[in-house]
């Protein structure tokens, strides 16, 4: 387990490594143990896990877009981290953060371009 994120990369489902996010128990269980079941067992249990609605790199797109727009930064590093994992390049997230800084503000892109040197780095 990763823990800095919560994510335990060891769990196997149908021959597939699968990702158990332990974010919430690890972080809020003893303080808030029903929220953390449902951030970890519905939110990325059930929720996460539905890739025949929509692939986990859209959901990946949707949430980051979300956590921009509302400016919920605190989460925005963990979400793209994910979402780079997902298959978000670099010029991706590059062109969904300028779109949203016409929509959501400019000071919003300015804070999740600094997330996301941090995660992408000086990538091409």
């Amino acid at each position: 387990m990763d823990i800095n994120t919560g994510v335990d990369t060891g769990r196997a489902l149908g021959g597939s490594i699968m990702e158990k996010v332990t974010a919430g128990r690890d972080q809020l269980g003893f303080f808030a143990p029903e929220f953390a079941a449902f951030n970890d067992d519905v939110l990325f249990g059930q929720v996460w896990s539905r890739t025949e609605e929509l692939s986990a790199r859209d959901r990946s797109m949707i949430t980051i877009t979300a956590l921009i727009a509302t400016g919920s930064f605190d989460q925005l590093k963990f979400h793209m981290a994910k979402g780079k994992a997902n298959g978000i390049t670099k010029d991706e997230i590059v062109e969904i953060i300028t779109q949203l800084a016409f929509y959501s503000g400019w000071p919003k892109a300015w804070s999740a371009f600094s997330v996301a040197k941090e995660i992408y780095g000086e990538e091409e």
